[in-house]
């Protein structure tokens, strides 16, 4: 009796052992896979996070908000939002590229926590907003960069790299028109207001920054637009409902005939200069459709291109995409 007891205790024991050590096979093999995974399949090496700061900076007699976030040292990436939005959109991809890059998003003037100075002594162009990013850049000593161009934000960023192409090390563009096949009826009544700059083509326009428009503009062409948080377009409200800034969207709308004028000189650029540029565009957008797209496959060498399958703001349901996107297209280019 003693002699089975102890024979059946023993292959317990054995079972036990064995048991243990498959389970810490499986636990060494599911942390050596989470430190590779998050170290870009580098075993021992952990992505280390940095946190978003919230900065202001004295431009040009303006007070320009921006969020930074990633080694001082490190590549870095200029993030420019669109219309009719902030820095506020780039609030995920800086979290998720901060460990490698230097992300730098800056609010332009009457937009996210940024200063507005009257129209009547700010002209709210397109040539000044540039003018007031390239001195914003001048301010923190950033001699080279790579562009994140969305809606505003390619205008904003063409003018500034075909002034310093040497400067520009690459461009990611995300919704950023630069040539005509992007303009399709979608903006007959802006082109309207071009060729009779009056209130009465100009109100009908007013709709697009209004809650429901905003709205729209976030959750149209989406996989799923109960993922769209709503504190996208009550955040955007904020600087929206500031008194005069209905005149300066306007105004910037009215502004945005000069953009179209300029295609033909940043598709130069892209000809001369050559500069690695990763498409990632939303290609359910009806502002900037996909036609809008493929025309830089005629005039770069060195292009990624990938439309995916979301709307306008392609970060808020595609972000995780993107930003591993990015990541690749930097690192493969030797921007790292």
């Amino acid at each position: 009796m003693n002699t089975k007891t102890t024979h059946h205790g023993s292959g317990l024991n054995k079972v036990w052992r064995h048991m243990i050590s498959l389970s810490l096979v499986i636990s060494f093999a599911l942390l050596f896979y989470l430190d590779a995974s998050a170290s870009d399949g580098v075993p021992g090496k952990s992505r280390k996070t940095y946190p978003t700061l919230f900065k202001t900076v004295e431009v040009a007699g303006i007070d320009v908000f921006f969020r930074e976030a990633g080694p001082k040292d490190a590549p870095v990436l200029l993030l420019l939002h669109g219309y009719p939005t902030s820095s506020h959109m780039f609030r995920n991809l800086i979290k998720d590229l901060s460990d490698s890059y230097r992300l730098i998003a800056p609010d332009y003037p009457g937009f996210g926590r940024s200063e507005q100075p009257p129209m009547a002594e700010f002209e709210y162009t397109f040539d000044n907003l540039s003018a007031i990013v390239e001195e914003f850049l001048d301010k923190l000593k950033i001699e080279k960069f790579s562009i994140y161009l969305m809606d505003y934000g390619a205008p904003i960023g063409y003018r500034i790299a075909t002034k310093y192409p040497e400067r520009v090390e690459a461009l990611i563009v995300q919704n950023g028109n630069a040539y005509d096949e992007g303009l399709t009826d979608f903006w007959n009544p802006l082109r309207k207001y071009w060729n009779n700059y009056s209130y009465e083509n100009g109100k009908p326009l007013e709709q697009f920054h209004s809650l429901e428009g905003i709205k729209w503009q976030y959750t149209h062409g989406v996989q799923n637009p109960e993922t769209i948080n709503p504190d996208n377009w009550h955040i955007d409200l904020q600087h929206i409902t500031r008194p005069e800034n209905n005149e300066i969207q306007l105004a910037l709308f009215y502004d945005y005939r000069t953009n179209v004028k300029s295609y033909p000189e940043w598709q130069q650029y892209f000809r001369t200069h050559q500069p690695p540029t990763l498409v990632v565009w939303g290609k359910n957008d009806v502002i900037f459709p996909a036609l809008g797209a493929y025309p830089y496959k005629r005039d770069l060498k060195n292009l990624e291109f990938h439309l995916l399958d979301t709307g306008h703001f392609a970060l808020e349901e595609k972000g995780d995409a993107i930003a591993q996107y990015i990541r690749d297209f930097l690192k493969k280019n030797d921007i790292n």
